[in-house]
């Protein structure tokens, strides 16, 4: 049931509510909003306001109005947006380093709070991991690998983190298949089990030190691709 809104500032109230119901997947990324009518029924609005709040929508890059094909939602959140279009334009460097801070958070946070049935998500990642190494799929390593990174990030339990993490999915896809398209790359020597092993013993020390390490080698590789 849509809240009826009152008081002051009725544009901001109806884009503010517009914006939970994309962020809580009442409105799906890529799905029409409802008809003009029906929204402004259900928020108990004019016309003008209705469409003031889809413009601040479209221009915080949450919606966006085709000609003949009515309003899309575009992304859950404007932070989301925000960070894509941080990201597009920073360098891998930067990058890699945004990735040792949240990653560094998220394997100590996991080696403390990981579920048994993190764990076990967490392994099956890595047999995908070994699996797509096996015959030497970049693509299913490569997808294989960032989901175990997301799990770590769930198995923190810190949903502010997870948020941040998931809006760089992106940004991190491009940084791994960069640097694994090296004709150096080994698939063994990118598939984590010490990492895992760390987690799974809640050997916080550990955790953070493996993430230091292989990120630090992530960026020597690439500044030697770079500069070779």
């Amino acid at each position: 049931m849509l809240k009826k809104t009152s008081r002051v500032s009725l544009v901001e109230q109806v884009a503010s509510q517009m914006e939970e119901l994309i962020g809580n997947g009442h409105w799906a990324v890529g799905n029409k909003l409802p008809p003009e009518m029906q929204l402004m029924e259900e928020f108990g609005v004019s016309r003008n306001t209705l469409r003031e709040a889809i413009r601040a929508l479209v221009h915080a890059g949450l919606l966006e109005t085709k000609q003949g094909s009515g309003t899309v939602v575009r992304s859950k959140s404007s932070l989301g947006v925000a960070l894509h279009r941080h990201f597009e334009k920073s360098s891998l460097i930067e990058t890699l380093e945004v990735r040792l801070a949240l990653e560094r958070e998220a394997a100590q946070l996991a080696a403390k709070r990981r579920s048994e049935a993190d764990v076990k998500k967490l392994q099956e990642y890595i047999k995908q991991c070994q699996a797509a190494a096996e015959i030497k799929d970049l693509e299913a390593f490569i997808s294989a690998d960032i989901s175990f990174h997301q799990m770590i990030v769930k198995a923190a339990k810190n949903q502010v983190l997870l948020d941040l993490y998931e809006h760089m999915t992106d940004a991190i896809y491009t940084s791994i298949h960069d640097i694994m398209l090296d004709s150096q790359f080994s698939y063994d020597n990118e598939i984590h089990h010490e990492l895992l092993e760390a987690i799974c013993e809640q050997d916080i020390h550990g955790a953070s030190t493996y993430v230091n390490e292989y990120i630090h080698t992530f960026k020597k590789r690439f500044t030697n691709i770079t500069e070779g």
